[in-house]
């Protein structure tokens, strides 16, 4: 394994706040996650948030949290909650999750 951590595997839960659902939300994520290579998933939840599940890079993850942080062209999003973990490599690919 490389000593640079931007080649580390990590995990990031999110949870997207603000006008994220009925706007694409989850389908633009998938669509930047295969684009990175970041696997796992992305799910509408009941509040009118959009939780997010990821592991892939770390630079990768980096990109996949800035891209929550701004969402599709539709979007307005307010907050993002991240918490950082360690991979466990138990996603093959990004999935919408309903």
């Amino acid at each position: 394994m490389s000593d640079n951590p931007s080649e580390h595997t990590a995990r990031v839960h999110a949870i997207v706040s603000g006008l994220v659902q009925g706007v694409n939300f989850r389908y633009y994520t998938q669509r930047r996650a295969d684009q990175l290579g970041v696997t796992g998933w992305v799910r509408n939840l009941r509040d009118g948030s959009v939780e997010a599940m990821a592991e892939g890079r770390r630079a990768a993850l980096d990109a996949f949290a800035d891209f929550l942080r701004t969402g599709p062209p539709a979007a307005r999003v307010s907050d993002v909650d991240l918490t950082w973990g360690d991979a466990t490599g138990e996603f093959t690919s990004f999935d919408v999750r309903f």
